[in-house]
């Protein structure tokens, strides 16, 4: 074989144990992250993918790249389900439905909620509008929806972290048990309609995306 041709070949080699890399790195962390969350160790990622360490920095250089990028298509689709949510002519569906979709990502990926809590760190300059955009887009969607007289008056845009967090302590008791998931969210929902609103709510919490500290709606 010619020479240039030999180095392409192994240029493709290289190239495609690179993916392999990859792929298994963020397999490992998908798998870390759920089980010790996303402050987990570098290292620990590294050994459960089969990798050293240096190749792990090489690929992804600082914790928070790895984390956006073992969680895209989850991120993708809690991004798309946001968006159609405030695009649906029926605020209610749209509402039920974002929330149908984040808590199903919940149940599949228990990495995801910190990963998607994450998204919007306190102390990056540089996401301060997404926080912002996300914010805004919750409580839009909640006056939607309480303006068509679907959705109880007293909710507020914390109500809803409130359920991550609460369908996430779910999800980590019983992480296989898929029909608990779908219960408890549909009993939130149902507690969540005007027509249940028959008793005065406490008063909200202080809970919200970015970090769980802003102040409540």
């Amino acid at each position: 074989m010619p020479q240039a041709a030999s180095r392409i070949v192994a240029q493709h080699a290289l190239r495609a144990d690179a993916r392999r890399n990859q792929e298994r790195i963020l397999v490992a962390a998908r798998a870390v992250f759920a089980e010790r969350g996303i402050d987990a160790p570098m290292a620990t990622v590294a050994r459960r993918a089969g990798v050293g360490v240096a190749t792990l920095y090489r690929r992804f250089p600082a914790r928070d790249a790895l984390v956006r990028a073992a969680f895209t298509r989850q991120m993708e689709t809690c991004t798309r389900a946001f968006t159609e949510a405030l695009a649906d002519p029926d605020p209610w569906r749209g509402f039920r439905r974002l929330i149908e979709t984040v808590c199903e990502l919940q149940w599949e990926e228990r990495g995801f909620p910190d990963a998607f809590l994450a998204a919007f760190p306190d102390d990056a300059a540089a996401h301060a509008e997404s926080r912002g955009r996300a914010d805004q887009g919750l409580a839009i969607l909640v006056r939607r929806a309480q303006a068509a007289g679907k959705l109880r008056t007293d909710f507020r845009p914390s109500d809803l972290v409130v359920v991550f967090l609460a369908h996430g302590g779910l999800v980590t008791a019983r992480p296989a048990d898929g029909a608990a998931s779908r219960r408890l969210v549909a009993y939130l929902l149902q507690a969540f309609r005007a027509d249940a609103a028959n008793e005065t709510l406490p008063a909200p919490s202080s809970l919200s995306l970015r970090g769980f500290s802003a102040p409540a709606d």
